[in-house]
């Protein structure tokens, strides 16, 4: 069983300097874990980002190592508030598609 999780928060400002930082503390992240991941800044709202991590494996081992790197990046003074963390788990099948035609 996979998980994902869905990290979002506000940003102070979005700078340049914000976003690498951010962006060098989830490739630090994906050489420890091997978890990549991707980086979205909400449409209409450049101050909303969210972090998306899936096929997380091991979510105990996971969570650890993010902690790890958002202390080590000091990724909580670019935010404007706290970071909101959501798990989900992976459903047993996808949905296809099934269009009439």
């Amino acid at each position: 069983m996979s998980f994902s999780y869905y990290i979002w928060y506000r940003v102070r400002a979005d700078e340049r300097e914000t976003e690498t930082v951010i962006r060098h503390m989830m490739a630090r992240l994906a050489c420890r874990s091997g978890v990549s991941s991707r980086l979205l800044k909400k449409r209409g709202e450049a101050q909303l980002w969210m972090e998306v991590y899936e096929e997380v494996a091991d979510p105990a081992g996971f969570e650890r190592l993010l902690a790890q790197a958002v202390d080590e990046f000091d990724v909580e003074m670019f935010c404007a508030d706290s970071r909101h963390t959501e798990c989900f788990e992976q459903t047993a099948d996808g949905v296809a598609a099934q269009c009439a035609r």
